[in-house]
């Protein structure tokens, strides 16, 4: 966070600390104080650690996110976490254990760099809670730009403090699991250790306020060290840093320089669209159900995909928006690829749902040109049409004479479906659709097939 050796601030930290603090609907303090945190571990070679405990840059703020409720997961339920403050810090050295040889082994490269702490409340109640909350907090920080938040690479890392309770009672003793860098294994983590501490208690155990880490070989939590209760860290000011003041335009001093001081209300000026806006933006524009934009966003690179694919379509978004969540994102899922692997490119799926929607295809056709164009043969949807001959039958007489012989050569089929049976006539149409190699509409067949039987 300080630039060596001139013990200047880093004034980008400050800028992104303020940044997230309004994205997060915090108070920003105009003035905020940085303190020394003493302990002695082997990642910390100073001994003390740069923080704001006293009185943070950024304050009461909140994280509204969503949570896939039912059984299928197919409700969104919009949630609310308080935040308690937002801290500039010093980051610590990275210890690295190695078991085999029963050493342990100190990465010092990122101690000293800046680091944005964001502390909530205790309001969410388990792992997939917190998995939301933490990929909300991932998109807005990744939006604002003040960091890429990848989580494998540490640019983003979760400690998780969990506690168990019975209603009415007050919180549990607590316990931190450590450095969690994967939003799957934040959930599994602390739905393990909620479910630990509970069968210790019902035991007649007690819980330790301890540090622990995630085993996600094991799938459970290992304890690390004994906090021996509440720990003293020996907080004191800082004596090598005053305050930091920032000013809003109201309290701005007339003369001064935009370089020299940061602005609170040019930073909220500068704000992007934050995801919640861009989801309510997805909604109202085309009518696409809630949990759909979060499913947009919340998966990398299909946002863009989806805007790239509308762009060069005449097809109708809600067409768009099934052809994308469901059938696209479910070939990338079962190959365990990213958007950017897809060998379906946004312009190819335009050119195929653009055939789908002059009826130049059916939509089982449709299916199989997907299929194909996933193969990655640099062939167009049009070209597969033409080679696999999957156009729609136009010849109308041709098509009544099939359906005629077809009801001709299953009279009970046709009595049945005469009968008011619905299945009857999904047989019927079953039979000319194969009879065509499925290249006529479902649709055009039902109405000749009605027709011929009144």
């Amino acid at each position: 966070m300080l630039c060596p050796p001139t013990g200047v601030l880093n004034r980008r930290c400050v800028e992104a600390a303020v940044m997230t603090g309004l994205a997060l609907n915090c108070h920003i303090n105009k003035k905020s104080l940085f303190d020394r945190k003493h302990y002695f571990y082997s990642d910390l070679p100073a001994g003390y650690q740069i923080t704001q405990q006293r009185l943070p840059i950024a304050a009461n703020g909140s994280l509204t996110y969503g949570v896939f409720m039912g059984n299928k997961q197919s409700r969104m339920a919009t949630k609310t976490v308080r935040i308690r403050q937002i801290q500039l810090e010093q980051d610590s050295g990275k210890s690295l254990h190695d078991d085999l040889r029963s050493q342990t082994l100190i990465d010092l490269n990122r101690a000293g760099v800046g680091l944005l702490e964001v502390v909530l409340e205790p309001d969410l109640c388990c792992g997939e809670e917190a998995a939301a909350v933490i990929k909300e907090l991932q998109l807005i920080l990744q939006a604002l730009g003040t960091s890429q938040a990848n989580m494998a690479e540490g640019q983003l890392r979760v400690d998780a403090n969990i506690s168990v309770h019975h209603p009415g009672e007050p919180l549990g003793v607590r316990t931190e699991v450590k450095n969690l860098n994967s939003i799957r294994f934040l959930a599994k983590a602390i739905d393990h250790e909620i479910q630990r501490q509970i069968n210790e208690l019902e035991s007649g155990g007690e819980i330790l306020n301890e540090t622990r880490s995630f085993d996600c070989k094991l799938g459970c939590t290992v304890p690390m060290r004994d906090k021996e209760g509440k720990q003293d860290y020996r907080f004191m000011p800082e004596p090598n840093l005053p305050p930091l003041v920032l000013y809003d335009s109201a309290s701005l001093p007339a003369g001064t320089e935009s370089q020299q001081v940061i602005n609170i209300d040019q930073i909220r000026d500068a704000l992007p669209e934050l995801p919640s806006a861009t989801r309510e933006r997805l909604v109202r524009r085309y009518g696409m159900l809630p949990e759909h934009s979060f499913t947009l966003l919340n998966e990398v690179g299909l946002l863009q995909f989806f805007q790239n694919v509308m762009k060069e379509t005449r097809a109708e978004p809600k067409k768009v928006t099934s052809w994308v969540l469901n059938t696209l994102l479910g070939y990338l899922k079962h190959h365990n690829l990213a958007v950017s692997e897809s060998p379906v490119t946004s312009s190819a799926l335009a050119e195929l749902l653009d055939l789908l929607d002059s009826k130049a295809i059916s939509s089982a056709a449709a299916k199989q040109v997907f299929e194909e164009l996933w193969k990655g043969e640099a062939k167009s949807a049009a070209q597969v049409v033409s080679e696999k001959q999957l156009e729609l039958m136009q010849d109308r007489e041709a098509l009544e004479q099939l359906c005629q012989s077809t009801m001709e050569g299953h009279p009970q089929v046709v009595t049945d479906m005469k009968s008011g049976n619905p299945r009857a006539i999904n047989k019927l149409i079953g039979l000319v659709r194969k009879a065509t190699l499925n290249r006529a509409d479902p649709a055009e067949i039902k109405d000749i097939l009605e027709r011929l039987s009144s």
